[in-house]
């Protein structure tokens, strides 16, 4: 399938799918609620797919929820500090827009996604009854495949870069090499006082816990095959040093361990995210 097919990426669509899996078959407290994303995807068989078994995608399913509710949770801490603009980077099937009006629409929210599944996603909107996309959501599409500047479509969609921002981008960093990673966080680093950047980023496999290892080797194999290999892995260290390098004023690490602490405590079903993903949270 071409990017830009009038059709969801595989990859929005297994997230979606992992965020309702969580609601349905973990118990509460729920990390996320989001059984939006699945009425997007609209497919009636879904929990027979091999990708959906409940006690084999504990830990990922765990790992995707939990990322999303961390920076849904830093969105609202920035809006508290004067942040105007949301911009998700490559924002697939996120339904923050839609499921928490009360906060965005405090913001303007920015979705960047391939021209494609994006217009696909508008059209499952509508036909799911929101008719009307409110003035604080703006899809940005953009033709990465085609060399067009993220950027330059963002501005043109009306993102002010005078004002402070957050910018979110997850899942996204394994794709890249080290020198484009460092690219866009040049770039973040260039946002308006105040701005605050999010990023996912994979640890080396060597730093990963023991279960997680037969996982992650199984996913580079899996995306070398289908032609998206997994290219970049950093160390706490380096990512940090990446954002230093790029002139951020500060830059956290955020570790798993810090995740499982702030959202799996005290679980009576024992779920914990893997240890393969973690976040960097960099500021202007």
């Amino acid at each position: 399938m071409g990017r830009n097919e009038i059709a969801p990426e595989h990859t929005a669509v297994r997230v979606a799918l992992w965020r309702a899996l969580h609601v349905q078959v973990d118990s509460n407290p729920h990390v996320l609620e989001d059984e939006l994303g699945l009425k997007l995807v609209g497919d009636q068989n879904w929990r027979d797919r091999p990708d959906m078994n409940p006690e084999g995608t504990r830990r990922i399913r765990s790992s995707i929820v939990a990322r999303a509710r961390f920076v849904e949770d830093l969105v609202e801490e920035q809006l508290k500090l004067g942040t105007a603009q949301y911009v998700i980077l490559g924002a697939g099937l996120d339904t923050f827009a839609q499921r928490r009006p009360e906060i965005a629409s405090r913001l303007t929210v920015f979705e960047v996604d391939q021209p494609g599944p994006q217009k696909w996603k508008e059209q499952r909107l509508n036909e799911l009854g929101f008719e009307k996309i409110p003035d604080y959501l703006k899809f940005v599409p953009v033709d990465f495949e085609g060399g067009q500047s993220w950027w330059d479509k963002l501005v043109e969609s009306g993102f002010d870069p005078n004002k402070p921002s957050i910018v979110a981008s997850t899942g996204v960093s394994m794709y890249l090499t080290r020198e484009a990673n460092l690219s866009t966080l040049r770039q973040m680093a260039n946002l308006s006082p105040g701005s605050c950047f999010a990023t996912t980023y994979m640890l080396p496999i060597d730093l990963l816990e023991p279960q997680d290892k037969p996982t992650l080797e199984f996913t580079i194999q899996k995306t070398r095959e289908a032609g998206t290999p997994f290219i970049s892995f950093f160390t706490p260290t380096e990512i940090l040093e990446l954002a230093k390098d790029a002139g951020f004023r500060k830059a956290q690490y955020v570790s798993i361990e810090e995740i499982r602490e702030r959202y799996f405590l005290n679980r009576s079903d024992g779920l914990i995210p893997g240890s393969g993903e973690c976040f960097l949270v960099a500021m202007t």
